[in-house]
């Protein structure tokens, strides 16, 4: 594996004890108490193997697809994983910045990737045309940037897979530029219930696409690799209930990202414009020393230097609540003002 950057450097390397946790983009206070309280029912048959025909039901019902077009996983890091060790890639091509598991499990497979370098506003541009897998994420980790479908969709080929990380997609109010329900050939699309729900530490996601794509994936995947309380999760947060809870969060996240880019301009602090995830890309001279100045005053925040593309002057902040995000902008005016003056 190429060693330029470190493809295994997550967001939880950076919390630690006592630190305000801007480094992790899972919504706080989850999972939500009606959530929780099933997972604890769930305990009570954890002695039969798990059967996912239930969950997987509930999540072709969500997106209007045949059930076949869905796999459970045990979140979208899986996925990428069984990905890379069942295609056999002429030209891999990963969009970058973003999400580093996708170039790391490619390479860990033993796959050459080439890398498609987004600069400026980090809006899309064209890959190689002859490139027969492409791996973009939708809204971006860590830009946050939200791409249009219509652009996302124009990377499809003939003879090409296209996957789509839409990881963040509930972050969006309405979700309005999924490719979840819309049935294109050669297009993959993963989605994460960790982020929203608060479970990155059950495991639960899955895949979108053509049946006998996903026959494949499921043919390389572990038996019973989704555990049943991960499989009770799946069900739920695909419910009616589930869906306008994460909608009605997505609207008030908005406004508080809102505020908080304000608040960080208002600094002379460039931030990647056009954001739409539970997160922000923020540049800033001496981002390494500023990270860790922040640390020393008790936030945590996500280097921005391990992500191909970016360097040590890019920090992501996960957005928060209004009174968290306002104490981090005073600390952060207090390290930004006495390093370089606005």
């Amino acid at each position: 594996m190429r060693t330029d950057v470190d493809l295994r450097h997550h967001g939880d390397a950076e919390v630690g004890p006592g630190l305000v946790d801007l480094a992790v983009n899972v919504r706080p206070g989850t999972p939500p108490a009606w959530l929780a309280a099933l997972l604890r029912d769930s305990v009570a048959g954890l002695a039969a193997y798990p059967d996912a025909s239930r969950a997987r039901e509930a999540v072709a019902r969500r997106h209007g697809r045949p059930a076949d077009e869905v796999l459970l996983t045990a979140g979208a890091a899986e996925a990428f994983v069984l990905l890379a060790r069942t295609l056999e890639p002429r030209r891999a091509v990963v969009v970058h910045p973003q999400f580093t598991e996708p170039e790391s499990a490619l390479r860990s497979a033993g796959h050459e990737v080439e890398r498609v370098v987004l600069g400026g506003d980090f809006r899309l541009r064209p890959v190689p045309e002859d490139a027969d897998l492409v791996m973009v994420g939708n809204p971006t980790n860590p830009t946050s940037v939200l791409h249009p479908a219509a652009a996302v969709a124009a990377l499809a080929r003939e003879g090409r897979v296209l996957v789509v990380d839409e990881a963040f997609m509930d972050c969006v109010p309405g979700e309005i530029e999924s490719l979840a329900s819309r049935r294109l050939p050669g297009v993959i699309v993963l989605r994460s219930l960790t982020k929203t729900w608060g479970l990155a530490g059950l495991r639960a996601g899955y895949v979108l696409g053509e049946p006998s794509l996903l026959a494949r994936l499921a043919e390389a995947q572990p038996l019973w690799s989704v555990s049943a309380p991960a499989l009770v999760a799946a069900e739920a947060c695909v419910s009616p209930r589930a869906l306008a809870e994460a909608d009605a969060w997505a609207r008030g996240l908005t406004a508080e990202r809102e505020r908080l880019v304000a608040a960080l301009g208002g600094l002379g602090v460039r931030v990647v414009p056009g954001g739409r995830a539970s997160f922000v890309c923020v540049h800033v001279p001496d981002g390494l020393a500023v990270r860790e100045a922040l640390r020393a005053r008790g936030y945590a925040v996500r280097r921005g230097d391990t992500f191909p593309g970016l360097g040590p002057d890019w920090l992501r902040v996960a957005v928060r609540d209004e009174a968290t995000n306002r104490a981090f902008v005073s600390e952060f005016a207090g390290i930004v003002g006495s390093r370089h003056p606005v």
